[in-house]
């Protein structure tokens, strides 16, 4: 019988090891790269105050505006930027590059003085540093799972890359309990006060631990044997996208995978919680710690969806995922209500709404940064407070120049015409109509938030954790699919763009635009269409165009 020899055991001990170091040092630079990227949308409130009370209201929207765009807008710039690095340059540097910036960034808005101390240049100084926080995200995640995907063994890749795709929920978690954990050590005083800017600044101790562990690991051998053989690319950019060949590529990529996956990323972790506060009424906290449960529950699918596309590819696990997303959205959500705010459905079923208005002078409430009051029209009015509100309406075509109205049961209540009022008469007339209108709701059974001991909490885990589970199917083999489509000496710079288009502008705009739907049709379940149709349409668009990648060698 043969015999293995002896001195072959440490060496296949020391590639193990070396391949957890990789999963880890990777997993744990993304996981503190999303850390830094929450704490500011967590926080966000004790910072406008810090930095935007200061400035007039139209200043305001500008740099809240800017502030916004740089955590998606920017995001595939900051991929181009940086994919291109990444392919001529190598994937260790570039992706320790990211990590810095990032990391400093954050750091450095715990420092920033407040607007009171040094006027407007406090918002512009933020502004960058969030700008440069969304370049550098953009540059991440290509960088850290084109190497671990170039590290793993064949027939592994989707295992070891799907450790990656764990990491923005970690790093949410992770920001929420440094949060909290500082919130209820300090008091809600000192925290608003000063305290606010201790999880930005605790966030150096995390880089430099993370900047320790991956300055330790090797390039990756793929980017390695192309530099030895001088195989490199010399233009990334232009190879990527000014070729058909590939360009053609990176469209299906985006359009035939990554938009229903991004979506459906977004729909099951973001808009499911802007749900059940906004709409459902359900209080932040219990929101918050039940939608952190069933995360819980879910994370450990990423690594077997990641596992499972191993075995079967990579495609019908995301397809199906988009599949199921398209047809389970419209029942899920509509179980959320009953289980979350029981009250509500039963108030719309006996106590409809409708707004009757020319809908011509109805805008599109748009409002992705929040600061549009949507005052110019008493169409806008109403329908703001309506759907601010979470109350599903009917509408109803009216005469144009007539001021709408809003029927509540038999009870009608007619908005402000806003026209020629000053301000504080407009003002006034609005919070008189508001006032009115949520009195008559109340009468009419409509809560003003979810009562806490009606809430189903079981069902409504449940019904998350569901949610969850497709994020899971989606989002875990995607990283090794994107790996798996592009040549090595166009990879990072290919994959990265689909990738943060996809989640930074058709994932990351999800919720404000499924809220101007919502706005404009008065179904609080219209917003769906969104995910539903873009999931259906990647589906259609994969199942022709996207090819199966699981057994291609990614060494050429």
């Amino acid at each position: 019988m043969a015999t293995v020899p002896q001195d072959a055991l440490p060496k296949h001990h020391k590639a193990t090891q070396g391949e957890k170091m990789v999963i880890a040092a990777s997993s744990l630079g993304t996981v503190f790269e999303w850390y830094d990227f929450y704490l500011y949308g967590l926080l966000a409130t004790y910072i406008s105050v810090q930095f935007f009370s200061g400035v007039n209201e139209t200043t305001g929207f500008i740099f809240a505006l800017a502030a916004f765009a740089a955590g998606f807008a920017v995001r595939p710039f900051g991929a181009l930027v940086f994919g291109r690095i990444g392919d001529l340059v190598g994937r260790k540097n570039t992706f320790l590059v990211t990590m810095g910036i990032m990391g400093l960034s954050t750091f450095a808005v715990g420092l920033l003085p407040s607007y009171a101390s040094i006027g407007v240049a406090a918002p512009i100084i933020l502004v960058a540093l969030r700008l440069a926080q969304g370049l550098a995200l953009g540059g991440e995640y290509g960088g850290a799972a084109t190497y671990v995907a170039e590290h793993a063994p064949e027939g592994k890749r989707g295992l070891y890359t799907s450790w990656i795709q764990t990491t923005a929920t970690f790093g949410l978690f992770a920001a929420l309990l440094v949060v909290i954990g500082f919130r209820f050590a300090l008091g809600e005083e000192a925290f608003a006060a000063w305290g606010w800017r201790l999880p930005f600044l605790i966030s150096i101790v995390l880089l430099g631990i993370s900047m320790w562990i991956r300055m330790q690991l090797n390039e990756s051998p793929v980017f390695q044997k192309m530099k030895d053989e001088g195989t490199t690319s010399k233009a990334p950019l232009t190879e990527a996208f000014a070729k058909w060949g590939n360009l053609r590529w990176v469209i299906i990529a985006l359009l035939g995978a990554v938009m229903g996956q991004a979506v459906v990323w977004y729909a099951g972790q973001f808009y499911a919680l802007f749900f059940l506060e906004k709409t459902l009424r359900v209080d932040g906290a219990t929101a918050n710690i039940l939608i952190a449960i069933a995360l819980a529950l879910a994370t450990p699918f990423f690594v077997f969806f990641g596992w499972l596309s191993d075995k079967i590819g990579r495609k019908p696990i995301i397809l199906g995922g988009c599949a199921l997303a398209a047809m389970t959205y419209f029942p899920l959500f509509g179980a959320l209500t009953h289980a979350a705010n029981p009250a509500l459905a039963e108030a719309q079923a006996a106590a409809p709404v409708t707004i009757a208005a020319h809908q011509e002078e109805c805008s599109f409430q748009f409002d992705p940064i929040g600061k549009n009051t949507f005052d110019t029209s008493s169409c806008d009015i109403a329908k703001t407070y309506l759907a601010k509100a979470g109350v599903s309406y009917a509408n109803v075509e009216a005469t144009p120049g007539k001021p709408a109205t809003v029927s509540i049961g038999r009870a009608v209540f007619t908005a402000p015409a806003p026209a020629g009022m000053t301000p504080e008469a407009k003002k006034a007339a609005i919070k008189t109509f508001q006032d009115d209108l949520k009195a008559e709701l109340i009468s009419a059974g409509y809560p003003e938030k979810a009562d806490n001991a009606r809430i189903d909490k079981v069902a409504v885990v449940a019904i998350l954790w569901a949610l969850a589970m497709l994020v899971t199917m989606v989002y875990g083999p995607i990283a090794a699919m994107l790996v798996e489509l592009f040549p090595s000496r166009i990879r990072y710079t290919s994959m990265s763009l689909p990738y943060h288009i996809g989640n930074g502008w058709f994932g990351g705009f999800l919720p404000t635009t499924a809220f101007a739907m919502v706005a404009a049709t008065g179904n609080i379940y219209y917003g769906l269409w969104y995910p539903v149709v873009i999931a259906a349409a990647t589906v259609v668009i994969g199942l022709l165009f996207l090819p199966e990648t699981f057994r291609r060698n990614i060494d050429d």
